[in-house]
């Protein structure tokens, strides 16, 4: 039995050295073995003797020197006298690559894929961390355990990929270091001689929660290409058992309030509306002399506006709801995809939020007149779905003139404006919710202002905390409404 012995366990160059001598020495497989470092080589092992320089070289496919070079970094103890043992058969068997049903081409069609498997794992889960070096200043350090030999094989992709930077990357068996210039492999490590964090892991766990997307969280899929294994390693992983905790119960406020197309019955009221609308003014009663006598009156005239291009793509205008006399206006932005469907406002999700806060505060929503600032839905199409887009400048302005009537017909002590939008088509002016939040602005003799924020702001916010604070604030707010138009308490 002849004996060839290696420098380390990945090392491919000196097997390729010793199967060339044994090759020309027409040593067979079972006559070979392979030892790495002080591994000691079996009790009748012979050092392999040199060639006859007179042999024959030999000649291998194209593709062979690749996958051998991947064998080699297999965990497999018999990896060396497997790929010596094809390297034999194709010196015999020219087509022997090309035998996909041949069990040797199957073994190390398997070993190559988890060789390739193991190396981009340690791409995709190197994590590095900042040290301050006394001898060559700051170096990045990371930690990895690979499952096969394949620090040398993938370190080239960290010193092409970070070649401004010193870094070493310590694994059990090999150290593989870069001093931005060559790239050197030393003796193995332990996992205490990296460092546990940097001054940058804060502000990378921030961004990692913040493209966390929960619709798209497959639990499985994900620990499959991410085993636990290396988990230590990377610091966003002490967030992936809080984020999928909470990922169902965002998925579900997404469903909830996931906007819907309108039904056929919709769609055919809106072409209704269209061909009755064709021979009226596209901006119905945009004169002094031709504004509403009622909120009744001003209702209907506002189904058939034409006066910016929001009505088209929208199912129908959304008016006010309300008494005619209501002390109070609220005052959203615009109609959501469920208002625009049925018609009256504040009846999808935000509504709840404000209804459960008109209730908490001890409002009756009867007693009060709700409207939006926008009296059409504006949308964006996505698939199957419209998203909410805000309105601009320009159809504020516009959509102004129908507020105006309902202010003017209803006369109320207060105007509620919830959120920024509201606010500025009752003032006619932006302002910021932050500068003038629960704050009474007298409008006139009669009215005053209160601006506070949407409820579907509250809605979006993704911290529970926030989200709490935000409905204790919005609460006080509808408190303070009370406390101001007493006559709308229950009962």
């Amino acid at each position: 039995m002849f004996n060839a012995r290696l420098a380390f366990p990945a090392d491919f160059d000196g097997w390729r050295e010793a199967a060339r001598r044994a090759l020309k020495g027409q040593i067979p497989p079972e006559a070979l073995s392979f030892s790495v470092g002080e591994e000691a080589p079996g009790l009748f092992a012979e050092e392999l003797l040199p060639p006859d320089p007179g042999a024959a070289q030999p000649t291998v496919p194209k593709a062979f020197p690749e996958l051998a070079r991947k064998l080699i970094c297999h965990a497999d103890p018999d990896r060396f006298d497997f790929a010596y043992r094809l390297l034999w058969r194709l010196q015999r068997e020219k087509g022997l690559l090309e035998i996909a049903s041949d069990q040797d081409i199957l073994r190390a069609a398997e070993m190559e894929k988890a060789v390739r498997r193991d190396s981009h794992k340690m791409k995709a889960f190197v994590r590095f961390r900042e040290i301050e070096d006394a001898e060559i200043g700051r170096h990045s350090v990371a930690w990895f355990e690979p499952f096969h030999h394949t620090v040398e094989y993938t370190a080239p992709f960290f010193a092409r990929r970070f070649a401004g930077m010193v870094w070493t990357i310590l694994t059990p068996e090999r150290t593989a270091h870069w001093n931005g210039e060559e790239l050197t492999f030393l003796p193995g490590a332990t996992r205490d001689m990296a460092p546990a964090d940097d001054d940058m892991e804060a502000l990378w766990l921030t961004y990692y929660a913040s493209i966390f997307n929960p619709a798209r969280l497959k639990v499985k899929a994900m620990t499959a290409e991410m085993p636990k294994k290396y988990w230590a390693n990377m610091p966003e992983t002490a967030l992936i058992k809080p984020l999928i905790a909470g990922a169902e119960a965002a998925t579900r406020r997404m469903l909830e309030t996931a906007p819907t197309l309108p039904t056929l019955r919709d769609e055919r009221l809106k072409e209704r509306r269209a061909m009755k609308a064709t021979s009226m003014p596209a901006a119905p009663g945009f004169a002094e002399d031709a504004a509403p006598q009622s909120v009744a009156e001003a209702r209907e005239r506002a189904a058939d506006c034409r006066a910016c291009p929001l009505w088209e793509p929208a199912t129908q205008t959304v008016f006010g709801k309300g008494p005619d006399d209501a002390p109070v206006i609220f005052v959203g932005e615009q109609p959501g995809d469920q208002e625009d469907i049925a018609g009256e406002p504040f009846v999808g999700p935000a509504g709840k939020v404000f209804d459960q806060a008109l209730a908490a505060a001890g409002i009756d929503r009867s007693q009060a007149y709700v409207t939006n600032a926008v009296k059409h839905f504006k949308f964006e199409p996505r698939g199957k779905r419209r998203i909410h887009a805000k309105p601009n400048t320009g159809e504020i302005r516009i959509c102004r003139w129908w507020l105006d009537q309902e202010r003017a017909l209803i006369a109320p002590k207060l105007i509620v404006a919830l959120g920024a939008t509201a606010a500025q088509a009752v003032l006619g002016k932006s302002v910021t919710i932050k500068a003038t939040r629960s704050k009474l602005i007298d409008l006139d003799d009669r009215t005053q202002l209160l601006v506070t924020v949407h409820p579907s702001y509250i809605l979006r916010l993704p911290d529970q905390a926030a989200k709490d604070r935000e409905t204790q604030a919005f609460q006080a707010d509808m408190a303070l409404v009370l406390e101001t138009v007493p006559e709308l308490a229950v009962g």
